[in-house]
Formats: structure tokens, sequence, C-alpha cells
């Protein structure tokens, strides 16, 4: 009986019943290839059935014509985060040094992906430029999004829809390393595209995206090299951590005021909060770029001369938590 069910559970497992198959592929470019081939290694390779992981010799990669991509299938089990890195050579010493951009984090100098799917298809992210963050001719986007304001998560994961996949809600899985910020990383070309959060998978758990950042009801990107986007909280324009306590429906109370808008060097911010007050600005990818404390008078100038050209949002903080936000255009 134990032979048995030793079989079933092999047969399982080649047949793809609760393995999903990942194409790892790196284009090699203009290096210099080691006579001992082109090898991936990562934390997958034991579920996959090799001996130990880490191991940069059992994995060879192929070839693909006479192009110079590289690239093996292997199956590993679904619904799991799977980090590794790719050799040129077979020694650990010869892999790849991977930007800051595609890896982990400053500490941790792997690649990552998420399996999230036991569909009979193939996983492949792209030919990726052996240490670089993209496929040849196109750009990394990371996508970050902070849920701790609006929990619980649901149980059917957090999503991003964009543009370039008809913003579907359910095909763009992301995941989470720590501190319910979930992430993921995307290849595009170069160019203009918008997009939104998914707290599930249906468009009904569509995030509601403020109209001070906010494209026809979507938030915006331009992407014209690799680009790793800030923690932006659900909803919101901002990070989590600059909205915490922060009343959003007080704008009326505080009355800002802001001109001229659009500005190049100097703005002026007029209000009626009572007591002291702070002023926030972020950028369009809500990274706080100014920070001013402890103003006390209904009006006060920001400097904005170093400011490169786009759009801003500027965010005024009474003592009671009462806030009010506005777009500022910096030409």
């Amino acid at each position: 009986m134990k032979k048995v069910l030793s079989l079933i559970i092999i047969l399982c497992i080649s047949s793809g019943v609760y393995a999903k198959k990942i194409k790892f592929a790196v284009n090699m470019g203009t290096n210099t290839i080691s006579p001992n081939g082109i090898h991936v290694m990562g934390d997958f390779q034991i579920a996959a059935g090799y001996t130990a992981n880490l191991d940069p010799s059992s994995i060879s990669l192929t070839q693909e014509g006479s192009t110079t991509i590289y690239s093996a299938i292997v199956n590993v089990p679904a619904f799991q985060k799977y980090e590794y890195q790719f050799v040129n050579g077979d020694q650990t010493y010869e892999a790849e040094f991977v930007p800051i951009e595609s890896s982990v984090d400053a500490f941790n100098n792997n690649r990552w992906l998420y399996v999230d799917s036991l569909a009979n298809d193939t996983t492949f992210v792209g030919a990726i430029m052996f240490g670089g963050n993209a496929p040849a001719g196109k750009s990394l986007i990371r996508f970050k999004v902070d849920m701790s304001a609006n929990m619980p998560v649901s149980a059917n994961g957090i999503h991003v829809g964009a543009s370039y996949q008809s913003f579907n809600p359910a095909t763009i899985y992301m995941y989470s390393f720590a501190d319910d910020v979930y992430e993921v990383i995307n290849y595009v070309t170069n160019g203009t595209y918008e997009f939104k959060f998914y707290n599930g998978k249906t468009t009904g758990n569509a995030e509601t995206v403020p109209n001070t950042c906010a494209n026809a009801g979507n938030r915006s990107i331009i992407v014209t090299k690799d680009t790793v986007m800030p923690d932006i909280c659900f909803s919101s324009c901002i990070n989590c951590a600059a909205g915490v306590g922060v009343k959003e429906n007080s704008s009326a109370l505080i009355n800002l005021k802001m001109h001229p808008n659009p500005a190049s060097n100097v703005v002026t911010l007029s209000s009626k909060v009572n007591g002291a007050y702070t002023v926030v600005v972020f950028d369009a990818k809500g990274k706080q770029v100014m920070l001013v404390k402890d103003i006390e008078t209904e009006t006060t100038q920001l400097n904005i001369g170093n400011f490169n050209s786009g759009i801003y949002f500027v965010r005024i903080i009474g003592k009671n938590n009462q806030s009010a936000i506005q777009k500022l255009v910096v030409e």
C-alpha cells in the first residue's frame, strides 16, 4: 500500500497536479560565456526535485538558437515566493550582482517572484539581462501598496490592474515581505500607464483613488527608466504613516488656498487653521519631498525652486489633525 501511495505522489508531481512550470531565462548580452555554462540557483531547487537549494551547478540553462538568451523550465509548488540568481559558470562566486531595484531588499541580493497559479501554463517573466533589471528594451516597474490602514486583506490577495493588461484585477498578484506592504515587479516598454490596486481580485474590490491624484479614477505613471514606486496607502495619495490619525474630510474647515498654481519658484499658502500646523509636500509617486512644522501664521511661502517639473500634492495638517490637500503643478 505504501508503494502505491508513493507512486501516486510521484505521478501527481510529474504531471503538474501540485506543481507549476516556471521558465527561467537570462539574456547574457555581451558577457563572455563561461565554459562551464549558464545556470540558475535559488531556494526552489529542493522543491523542484534537486539535491540542494542555492546550488550553482545543478540547473543548466540552454542557449535558445543563436541568441544570447539561455533558459530552462522547472516545476515548483504553486502559491509560494521564490528567490533566485543567474550564474555565469557553476560556482557561487560567479553569480550575478542583482540591482537593488530587482532584489528582495538592500540586504538580500536575490531576485524574486511569486507563483500564484496552478493553471496549465508556464510562468515566464521574460529574459532578464544578466545583472540587470529587465528584459532588453523594457523597464522595470516595482509596484507597492500599503494595506495597513485598510485591513483586513482579502483572502483572494492584493492585486494591481494596469492599462497595459486591460485592468484585469485577477492576474497580477502582489506579495508582502513584511509590514502589510504588498509589491510586484512588472516589465514594460517606456511610456505612460494608468493603474489601480485591488483588495481582492474583482473590479468591485478596486480602491477609490482620490481626485487629487487620479486620472479618470486611476493612478498614472510615466515610465522612462527602471522605477520603484514608494509605499502608497491603498485609496490614498500618500503613504499610510503620513495619514495616521488625520481627519481627511476637514478641508472646508481649513480653507486651504494656494497661489500661484502652476508655480516655478515660490508658492504662497493661506489657511484658516487654528494654532500651529504642518505642511507636507509629496510628489506624484507619493514620496515626501518637503516637510515644514510649527507654522503659526495664516499665510506661508514654500520655496519650490529646486523641484522638478511635474505634479505635487500639498497637505496641511492642523493641531487637531484636521487636514486638507491640494494639487500643485510645478513648471
